[in-house]
This record gives C-alpha cells, sequence and structure tokens, in this order.
C-alpha cells in the first residue's frame, strides 16, 4: 500500500519554507474541523489531502507570469486554489465564492493564519465587476467549479487582454474547449498536473475581447 503523502512530501515538491508550512497545517486541521458540519470537500479526499487540495493548488503557482498581482480565484470554495496562492505568496487575491458558509470558513482561515493579501466577495461570479477587483485580472483560476467554457463565459468582463487563464480539467483538456467561439487571439496551452496523470491544466490567454 502507497504511504500517504504529507506535509513532508508537499515540502519537498514545493520547497516552501517551515512557517509557511505551518500556516498550511493550520488551514489543514481547520479544514478537518469544519468538514464535520460543513461539506467542504470530497470526504474521499480527506486522507489525501495534501496531495489531493494543497498540492494541487500549489502547482498552479510557478505557472502564472513572474510579474501577476491580481488574482481571481472564482468558484473558490473552502479556498482551493486561491487561499492555498495567497499563503504561498501570490500578492492579491480574490476569492469569490456565493455560498456564505464556504466563504466563512475562508475568513476564519485567512484570520488564523495571518493571511491579509486575500479579499472576500460572497456573490455570483456574473456579479463581480472589475472595479470591486481594483481592476482587470492578472490571473483567473478555477478548479471543480464548471467545463472550462463555462468559466470563461462568466469571467470574461473581469479578463484583460493579457489575462492568464489555469484551470485544471481532465485527460481531454482541449476537448473540454469545444464550443469555444473561435478567435486568432485565443492561445491554449495543454499542461500536465502534478498530482494526476489522468489530468491536465488548461494555460489560456487572449480571452478577452476589449
Amino acid at each position: 500500500m502507497t504511504a500517504a503523502f504529507g506535509p513532508s512530501d508537499f515540502v519537498r515538491a514545493t520547497n516552501v519554507s517551515r512557517e509557511t508550512l505551518a500556516r498550511l497545517e493550520t488551514f489543514a486541521a481547520l479544514l478537518e474541523k469544519w468538514q464535520r458540519a460543513i461539506n467542504l470537500v470530497s470526504p474521499a479526499t480527506l486522507p489525501d489531502l495534501w496531495r489531493r487540495h494543497f498540492l494541487d493548488s500549489a502547482q498552479l503557482l510557478p505557472l502564472a507570469p513572474a510579474n501577476a498581482a491580481l488574482w481571481v480565484d472564482v468558484g473558490s470554495g473552502p479556498g482551493f486554489p486561491g487561499l492555498v496562492l495567497a499563503i504561498l505568496g501570490a500578492p492579491r487575491v480574490h476569492l469569490v465564492e456565493s455560498d456564505q458558509r464556504k466563504s466563512a470558513f475562508q475568513r476564519e482561515v485567512a484570520r488564523a493564519t495571518s493571511t491579509t493579501n486575500v479579499m472576500f466577495h460572497v456573490k455570483r461570479i456574473e456579479a463581480v465587476r472589475p472595479e470591486d477587483l481594483g481592476g482587470r485580472a492578472d490571473v483567473i483560476t478555477a478548479r471543480a467549479l464548471a467545463p472550462p467554457t463555462d468559466v470563461l463565459s462568466w469571467t470574461e468582463h473581469l479578463a484583460a487582454p493579457d489575462t492568464v487563464y489555469l484551470l485544471p480539467t481532465g485527460r481531454n483538456g482541449q476537448g473540454a474547449l469545444t464550443g469555444l467561439a473561435e478567435s486568432p487571439n485565443i492561445r491554449v496551452e495543454e499542461l500536465p498536473s502534478r498530482t494526476d496523470p489522468d489530468s491536465r491544466i488548461l494555460r489560456i490567454r487572449g480571452i478577452s475581447r476589449d
């Protein structure tokens, strides 16, 4: 039987500092506590929390442009990937989550981990405006939310011409974009996932029509 992927494995995979690991361990402890009352993640994934949720979120950080300052994580649930990315050092992260209980959990994790570079929006994605974010997003993420075409449609108004989307998806990554309006400006890369050989990460540019 394969040994569980735990905090020490996460450190080896990401090279995070001891302080950052301690903050993520606080996040993990709170998630396991709140999970008893609120379905934050699939119960089946809890034994592999550090791989399935923490590393799966963390792997997006190096895929973004080095100068990316404004991140928007839509349908962020308990904070994957957005809150993890904020703890890892993404400069300014906006979490969009319409479920008030999940947003309350995000706020508690941010408080307990002294994460101040994160903002909360308890509303539907379509209701968020660029002025709510202080501008257009440099990076937009969404994990286990909806088909990529839906995410792109819902967030196009938040994107600038150089906005980068990072969207984890299944093995047939680009196939998930079937139906996306053809445009010479749209560029799609299909990148391997570090956590699941059957998953891909779509890195998409050129969605904004501005």
